[in-house]
């Protein structure tokens, strides 16, 4: 944390600077009728910089292709790409990435994938091409400022979050060393040659946290990768209920993919058991039974420390829930989860099972 506690949200800007590029969006969908109209309200709103926006669709069954026709009547640089079917040894979210990416315009010079819950502020492109400018940075994440759909969802919302930050540091950082990486879907800046050179998408064909395989392989082809705050460019309202986020986040969250040995993402969930989930109960137990020692003041430590990781991590959330400040309380029942959800079986998406993955020993 200590390491990465120097980071630099990407500030919001009118305009990019002059030669600075323009920019293909990519949005990949599958059934997204109902969260989809405010993501393209906010790419319509984006400034001449950006060439296309591309909706690449997955065989939508919900009339989301209709909602796009409807916007397309008035934004000509909206188009509708028809991805489906999808091949059986792609999941659906990379194949949308790897269509868009053949798909876009080749005069573009950055492309930004962006999810259909993500509502983008009209400056987010052109913030995201003055800081890869002023970064030097040829792929980045920009994280959204998150919405929760209420109190019970925030009792264990920022308690999985809180898990990212235990095992890799805070927003702000850049990445050289695959197993460094942060990445974050919902919002991913690249240049489009780099992508098209490192092959990096097809190598994420059967990930899980296809995000995270991305950035790791854009890594190991040499290429820096950041990851930071963008909360003034973007909102996202990940879930729509406790159930739902408890079902689904734990599914990426583990950032395993096929390169993730069984031993490290032990080691990683241990970290979060250890060092984030237990002191909290252990300290409280301590002093309630007036227990002294070297032990009972690690974990008072590490408490402390807890509490001081809440506190930093309320700048994540769109005006949270006072329930947010009694989430700590679960991060035992979250570390048990994460670890059923890093070991469990076959997994599915929208009904559509994904594709397993060879994984490291």
């Amino acid at each position: 944390m200590l390491a990465s506690a120097a980071g630099d949200p990407i500030q919001a800007v009118a305009a990019p600077p002059p030669g600075a590029g323009t920019v293909s969006v990519v949005v990949p969908v599958l059934d997204e009728r109902a969260r989809l109209a405010p993501a393209l309200d906010g790419l319509c709103a984006q400034g001449p910089w950006v060439r296309e926006i591309l909706v690449v669709d997955g065989g939508s069954r919900d009339g989301t292709q209709a909602l796009v026709r409807d916007f397309m009547r008035r934004e000509p640089r909206l188009r509708l790409v028809d991805a489906s079917p999808v091949p059986e040894d792609w999941n659906g979210k990379a194949w949308g990435l790897a269509t868009g990416l053949a798909r876009s315009a080749p005069e573009a010079t950055w492309i930004a994938f962006v999810d259909a819950d993500v509502r983008p502020s009209r400056d987010l492109t052109a913030s995201l091409l003055a800081h890869a400018r002023a970064s030097y940075l040829e792929a980045f994440s920009a994280a959204p400022r998150l919405e929760l759909s209420g109190a019970a969802e925030a009792l264990v919302h920022p308690a999985l979050l809180a898990t990212l930050v235990y095992r890799f540091g805070l927003p702000g950082s850049v990445a050289t060393r695959p197993r460094r990486v942060q990445a974050n879907g919902q919002c991913f800046f690249a240049k489009r040659s780099v992508l098209a050179a490192s092959g990096a998408i097809a190598g994420a064909r059967a990930s899980r946290c296809e995000d995270v395989t991305i950035a790791r392989r854009l890594v190991r082809a040499g290429v820096a990768v950041g990851f930071f705050e963008g909360g003034r460019l973007a909102t996202v309202r990940m879930y729509e209920g406790l159930e739902e986020c408890w079902r689904n986040w734990p599914r990426s969250l583990t950032m395993r993919d096929a390169e993730t040995s069984n031993v490290e993402l032990l080691l990683e969930l241990a970290e979060v058991a250890f060092v984030q989930a237990l002191p909290l109960a252990l300290a409280t137990v301590a002093l309630a039974r007036g227990q002294r020692g070297p032990l009972a003041a690690v974990n008072a430590g590490l408490a402390l420390a807890r509490l001081g990781v809440l506190w930093g991590t309320r700048r994540a959330y769109a005006a949270p829930p006072p329930s947010y400040w009694l989430s700590p309380a679960f991060d035992l029942p979250v570390a048990a989860r994460l670890i059923a959800s890093a070991f469990g079986g076959k997994r599915a998406w929208r009904g559509r099972p994904l594709v397993a993955e060879r994984r490291a020993a």
